[in-house]
């Protein structure tokens, strides 16, 4: 029981944090390699892209603010910015996360074993070649539970007044679900727990969770640090995963 209330009382901050510790432990550092290398490489670009771009995209989108809320217009600017920076960073760091979905996996799957002493099963690079088709498959389940829930939203920014003031925070809190889905979902799939069964799993544990991803959401709009965070992530999700999702859902054990 005390072992219980122990890990109830670790949030979401605290496996974000232990994912920076971890990330870094001998035996670990080289599987972290290529998921660093794609994210400097694509959101690395991609931020220099847009940043230099903003000042010709803020001006266009305060143009469809009516008259009457521009008083507001030293408000809205901002929330304009993070809206662009947030759609911006969850959209390319969504593509980092599918090419090196395969690497991400071996990563959780290392860490894992180095945390509880037990290797998975054909662990290592060969499995990680012949689980390549179900990753993938996996990402695609992802992807459609994204869509439709992100175009919805995205539908709310031409909403005059709502989709400045309002649209911004609902899609921050939905990137934070997502990124929360996105990471713990490689130590799930590792184990063939099902997508639906894994949505269910991180629901219990909710605020965990939404504290989690919005750490990584955050972390994912900062230029030099957002090079890190794809790593960083998935080391923190697996250490969630170790200590609040294993014993119940984990093959093999």
């Amino acid at each position: 029981m005390p072992a219980e209330n122990s890990v109830s009382s670790m949030n979401g901050i605290h496996y974000f944090a232990q994912g920076w510790k971890l990330v870094r432990l001998p035996g670990i550092r080289r599987y972290v390699i290529i998921p660093l290398l794609v994210n400097i490489v694509l959101l690395g670009g991609a931020f220099i892209w847009l940043f230099q771009r903003l000042g010709q995209w803020i001006p266009q989108l305060m143009s469809h603010v009516p008259d009457w809320l521009q008083w507001l217009s030293y408000l809205l600017w901002p929330l304009s910015v993070i809206s662009i920076v947030l759609v911006f960073s969850y959209f390319f760091s969504t593509i980092a996360n599918w090419i090196a979905a395969p690497f991400c996996g071996l990563l959780a799957e290392q860490l894992e074993g180095r945390l509880t002493g037990k290797p998975l099963p054909d662990s290592g690079w060969l499995g990680m070649m012949k689980d390549i088709p179900r990753i993938m498959k996996r990402e695609l389940q992802k992807l459609g539970y994204y869509l439709p829930r992100a175009l919805g939203l995205l539908l709310l920014y031409f909403i005059p007044g709502f989709g400045q003031t309002v649209a911004p925070v609902l899609w921050f809190l939905f990137s934070a679900w997502m990124l929360s889905i996105q990471y713990c979902d490689y130590p799930f799939d590792n184990h063939k727990v099902s997508f639906p069964q894994m949505r269910n799993a991180l629901r219990q544990h909710k605020t965990a969770n939404m504290q989690f991803g919005a750490l990584v959401s955050l972390f994912t709009m900062i230029p030099i640090l957002n090079l890190a965070i794809m790593p960083v992530a998935v080391c923190g999700a697996t250490a969630m995963w170790v200590d609040r999702y294993r014993s119940q859902h984990a093959r093999h054990l």
